[in-house]
Formats: C-alpha cells, sequence, structure tokens
C-alpha cells in the first residue's frame, strides 16, 4: 500500500513494483524523487530532490543543527542532463530490484527512492546506509548495493548541478550542465 511521507513534496513510497504503465503515450515518462532522513533531536532533519520531465530540479535539504534554516532551491537542467540521468538509471539495472529484503526505516532513519521510467514506476524504502559495511550485512547485498551506488552517483549530479545557483539567484534557471 502507498502512503504520503512527511518531506516538503509528494512523498509515495511502497515495498514493490507500484505499476506498470501501458499507455505507449507513456512510455516517455521520466520522474525521480530521493528522500533521506529522520526525526531526531534537532526535529525532522532530511535532504530531498526530485527531477521532473521538463528538467526541473527541486533541492530541500532540512538540518535544523544549531539552528540551520531549511535550504531549498530549483533549477532547470538541460535535456543532456535529463538524458543522462535516465542513462544512469537504466545502467544501474536498479529497475529490476526489489527492496523485501532491504533494511527496514528504524529511528536512525529511511530512504526512498521512486523512479518513473518510460513504463515502469518503482518506489524503494530502506533504512539509513552509513556504510558499505551496512550493505555487506543486509539480506540482499547485491540488490541494496545497486541502490546504494545509484544514490551515490544522483547525489552527485544534483549537488553539482544545484551548486551552480548562488544564494541570490532567482528561483528557476535555466542551468546548461553538460555531463560526460
Amino acid at each position: 500500500s502507498a502512503r504520503v511521507s512527511s518531506g516538503p513534496w509528494l512523498s509515495l513510497s511502497s515495498k514493490k513494483r507500484i505499476t506498470s504503465m501501458a499507455s505507449s503515450t507513456e512510455a516517455d515518462e521520466f520522474y525521480v524523487r530521493y528522500y533521506v532522513g529522520h526525526k531526531g533531536k534537532f526535529g525532522h532533519e532530511f535532504l530531498e530532490f526530485e527531477f521532473r520531465p521538463d528538467g526541473l530540479l527541486r533541492y530541500a535539504n532540512n538540518s535544523n543543527y544549531k539552528n540551520d534554516t531549511m535550504i531549498r532551491k530549483q533549477v532547470f537542467v538541460n535535456k543532456t542532463v535529463v538524458e543522462e540521468l535516465k542513462r544512469i538509471i537504466e545502467d544501474s539495472e536498479v529497475m529490476k530490484e526489489d527492496d523485501a529484503n532491504w533494511p527496514e526505516p528504524d529511528k536512525v532513519g529511511r530512504q526512498e527512492l521512486e523512479i518513473v521510467l518510460g513504463n515502469e514506476h518503482i518506489s524503494f524504502t530502506t533504512a539509513k546506509i552509513g556504510t558499505l559495511l551496512d550493505v555487506q550485512d543486509s539480506k540482499d547485498p547485491e540488490g541494496l548495493r545497486v541502490f546504494y551506488y545509484l544514490v551515490q552517483d544522483i547525489k552527485c549530479l544534483v549537488f553539482h548541478s544545484s551548486a551552480s545557483i548562488s544564494r541570490s539567484s532567482p528561483s528557476k534557471q535555466r542551468m546548461n550542465i553538460f555531463v560526460h
């Protein structure tokens, strides 16, 4: 069953593949959302980002440590970046994975990854992963390793894209970021 999480944008997650879309007009659909966070001593702390089909990258980072404030950024990335992200996801083969044997979210936190790629829509939920030892000690180290490295790759792309925005820039910009 699906549920909405408490992140700043719509958050959908479940333990299995959500759906396989049948329409050929949806064959080009694309969406990625990632959330990692926990509720603890400093309140709800999280990192969340999403890529939309039109190239809009939305990023939010909330840390209440030492009274930090939430950082929200939006930027449009060009089609080359979106195509590179699709390629990274396809090459990872994460769409073949199943999170049934991954660690359940706990007091340390949770991670969610939702992907719509062509006619597939999948959502993963697992505990926060601190180190590769956490991956190796899981019931599905191969599948969790695929997830772990994909998330690292996507984070690099997001941080590179969002670092190009200064705090004084407009909330929406078209970024001509090329990934080799």
